[in-house]
């Protein structure tokens, strides 16, 4: 071999060396988590802490963003409210789960009432989907149908109404 080889013979090689990323700041993380998708002002601080973050630090963190408008509650609860109704959830199933959120009742409140779908359309769908026999006037499929509403949330009326055969094909 030559003498410019590259051996073990103390001399450096000449491939960049990898420099590392500095840690990132708790504002910076924070963003990140919000440019994915839109999070809760509760469920952004448990994952700052998550990843090391000290609750002061992402407490400020979050304040610089809510005021800066990247997180916001009601955004966060209208979005979670549409992505679970498109999802064929009923109202007490999402209503719940803005709950466990940190939302208030005044948000969840506003968010619920503000929902421009149809709770029984939605109903409707999922039976069409999952139980289309039920429609046609199945029991058993009815009752499975029936129990998959209400374990989504929908209300008895709501459950009545979605499985009535006089309403199922418009």
């Amino acid at each position: 071999m030559s003498e410019s080889g590259g051996g073990d013979d103390g001399v450096a090689s000449s491939a960049p060396k990898r420099r590392r990323r500095p840690e990132p700041t708790p504002l910076q993380r924070a963003l990140g988590l919000l440019t994915r998708r839109e999070h809760s002002r509760l469920e952004l601080g448990r994952k700052l802490q998550q990843r090391g973050v000290e609750r002061e630090q992402a407490d400020a963190a979050i304040d610089k963003l809510t005021e800066a408008g990247w997180q916001d509650d009601a955004r966060f609860a209208e979005s979670l409210l549409r992505n679970r109704a498109a999802s064929g959830y009923g109202p007490a199933y999402i209503r719940a789960e803005l709950g466990t959120h940190g939302l208030g009742s005044e948000t969840i409140t506003a968010t619920m009432s503000g929902f421009e779908g149809d709770w029984i359309d939605n109903a409707r769908d999922v039976v069409r989907r999952r139980h289309p026999q039920a429609l046609a006037g199945d029991r058993d499929a009815r009752r499975k149908a029936a129990d998959l509403l209400l374990r989504r949330g929908f209300g008895m009326e709501e459950v009545r109404a979605a499985l009535d055969p006089e309403q199922g094909e418009v």
